[in-house]
């Protein structure tokens, strides 16, 4: 079966070299989609045997493997597979993480690095594991990396993905999207090396951009989780507040405006998001189900 790697690259002229030398070893056919490098990175990965395409500036993650899975799929190619261009991930492992396509056991394939644990540095392994919790409750699944941009996938179901995130937030949004049209998604463990320093954007500021992201997916998605439980949270505290000041001035004490003017709109806000949950959750429900009609239709 004919596999295609797709390698979205931003001024890595220090690791895309090695990496499209190693990946070729395993596939049929390498993208390099250049996605607005101010370096040398496209004549590097051409001399090292990729196809290039090039970005006229750089339009974010997102948009880069866009391009790069829509020439895939003019090329013939049965499987994609997706690959940092830092270094950080070994080409060596990709018979390992497209082994459970070619058993039909899965449509898309997570290379994840937490599986059996990893010499992860503590500030990263935090930060990932909030990312992992959000995008996990926003798509309804469970996978322990889901910000690994080493995956998988069967090219007969990559039409299901989008490509709405133009940066780094793709990664959780392409899970969201596979669990919605219910497909089979697979975790396989892989190796990860953090001693290499091609890191284009701080790893703090982009985990802060990815959540923002995520939240926003989640506030139409998810909007019980966004909108109803933080809701019945403020509300239990307002009326615990109302209980006990009642109970004070059934003792003969007095009601404080401040205090009593706080619980009122803690309780009446918390009652609003909650019922703002409950009737966008309907509402994302109807319209969930009449894309599903219209694509059974089609």
């Amino acid at each position: 079966m004919a596999i295609t790697a797709i390698i979205p690259a931003l001024n890595e002229k220090t690791s895309i070299g090695s990496v499209v030398l190693e990946t070729k070893k395993y596939t049929d056919h390498v993208i390099v989609v250049d996605d607005g490098s101010t370096d040398n990175t496209a004549e590097i990965a051409r001399l090292a045997g990729a196809d290039i395409v090039k970005h006229d500036k750089n339009r974010g993650k997102g948009e880069a493997l866009k391009t790069g899975f829509n020439l895939a799929r003019k090329n013939g190619t049965k499987i994609i597979v997706t690959i940092d261009a830092d270094g950080q991930h070994d080409p060596g492992e990709i018979p390992k993480v497209i082994e459970p396509i070619l058993a039909r056991e899965a449509d898309m394939v997570i290379g994840s690095r937490y599986l059996n644990g990893n010499n992860i540095p503590l500030y990263r392994r935090i930060g990932q594991r909030v990312l992992d919790r959000a995008t996990n409750i926003n798509s309804g699944i469970n996978v322990t990396d889901t910000q690994s941009g080493f995956r998988a996938f069967a090219i007969e179901k990559t039409s299901t993905f989008k490509f709405g995130q133009k940066g780094f937030s793709i990664e959780s949004e392409m899970l969201t999207e596979a669990a919605e049209a219910k497909l089979k998604i697979k975790e396989v463990d892989i190796g990860v090396r953090y001693d290499v320093d091609c890191s284009t954007e701080n790893p703090v500021v982009h985990g802060v951009k990815v959540l923002v992201n995520i939240l926003q997916d989640m506030e139409f998605k998810r909007p019980l989780y966004y909108f109803t439980i933080p809701g019945m949270i403020f509300g239990t505290i307002g009326l615990g507040l109302g209980l006990n000041f009642l109970q004070d001035f059934y003792r003969g004490g007095g009601l404080q405006f401040g205090p009593t003017l706080f619980m009122i709109l803690l309780t009446l806000v918390g009652l609003f998001m909650a019922f703002t949950g409950i009737i966008l959750h309907s509402i994302s429900r109807l319209i969930l189900k009449e894309k599903n009609k219209n694509f059974e239709v089609r």
